[in-house]
């Protein structure tokens, strides 16, 4: 299986924030937010692997400020690094203030995604290729967080 440049994975999804998607302050629920990033993970995965994907983990979500109602959301995922069957992917988000050309991170994540065939199990997946100084960082890093995942799980259990 020929590996794969990551930005070959890359997905982007821009939404509109509405009044029904935000708390009492008028900014929108985390909650949502964490669907986004799930979805828009899966999706990267699902690029980058051609097959169908679960998600295993979601080992870090980052608030670093909040979207307001009528901001749009900017979701850019891709994956950066891969295991036999699973891709560690990262997701980023940004607030637009259309209004005032303006934009803010507000939320950064690291999830974990398998490839599954039509039985369920694990699939193979190709490993991925960084080219940007990002990606390679990311890259680089990307063996420290799977060791925190593991110690978590041995913790849990």
């Amino acid at each position: 299986m020929d590996a794969i440049p990551v930005q070959c994975s890359k997905m982007t999804q821009t939404r509109l924030v509405f009044p029904p998607d935000t708390n009492h302050m008028g900014t929108i629920f985390g909650g949502k937010v964490l669907a986004y990033i799930d979805e828009i993970a899966a999706l990267a995965a699902m690029k980058h692997s051609n097959a169908v994907v679960v998600t295993a983990s979601i080992d870090s979500v980052n608030f670093l400020s909040s979207a307001k109602v009528g901001e749009a959301l900017t979701l850019e995922a891709c994956v950066t690094k891969t295991g036999r069957s699973s891709m560690e992917v990262y997701v980023k988000v940004y607030a637009d203030d259309l209004l005032h050309g303006e934009q803010k991170v507000t939320t950064e994540s690291f999830l974990t995604m398998v490839a599954v065939g039509g039985d369920g199990k694990p699939v193979s997946v190709p490993e991925v290729i960084p080219e940007t100084e990002e990606e390679k960082a990311l890259y680089r890093t990307a063996a420290d967080r799977k060791r925190e995942r593991e110690k978590k799980a041995r913790m849990t259990v």
